[in-house]
Parts: C-alpha cells; structure tokens; sequence
C-alpha cells in the first residue's frame, strides 16, 4: 500500500473518531497499524486539513460528484436525442417533398 492511501486512511480514521488531524496523530495511527510512512506526508497531510471538517469535505464532494450528475446528464442526454431523432425524421420527411413524390405517391 503506498504513503498516501495510509495516511488518507490514517486521516479518515482520526475524523471518524472526531479526533484532530495532526502529524503526530497520524503517525501514531500508522504505528498503531504497523505501517511506516515518512514523516514529511503526515506533516503535509495536517497541514492541507488544518482547520478543516473532513467528514464535511467528503459528504459535499459525494453530494456533488459524478454520481449526483449522471442523472441529469442522462436526462439531457434523453431530451438532446428525442430532438435529434425529430430533426432527422423532419429532414427526411422534406428531402422527400423536394423530389415532388413520396414514398406511397
């Protein structure tokens, strides 16, 4: 598992436990779990959190993420080919009356 993936769940870990996110709390976690990391990612990793809710941070990226926009995308998918699908049956219906004929004329 690589530096980053175990202090993210160091972090989530420490969020879950509504602990604060700090370096030494970090590393204490991944000692805890019998990993070792170095320490410069558990300083970056506080230092990018500090002052922030991370429970907060993911439910709003969650709310708004691919998964809240395939719905509306596949309903303006719907409504674009319903209109696409009327315009080539129009200019189809008008390349015939340019002819002077039908198909059952």
């Amino acid at each position: 598992m690589s530096t980053e993936s175990i202090i993210s769940y160091a972090s989530l870990i420490l969020a879950d436990a509504e602990l604060e996110i700090t370096k030494d709390n970090l590393l204490a976690i991944t000692k805890a779990a019998g990993a070792t990391v170095e320490e410069f990612w558990a300083d970056v990793f506080a230092q990018g959190l500090e002052g922030k809710d991370l429970k907060e941070l993911l439910f709003s990226f969650a709310a708004s993420g691919p998964a809240a926009a395939a719905p509306a995308a596949a309903a303006a998918g719907g409504a674009e080919e319903a209109a696409a699908e009327e315009k080539a049956e129009s200019e189809a219906e008008e390349s015939d009356d340019d002819m002077g004929f039908g198909l059952f004329d």
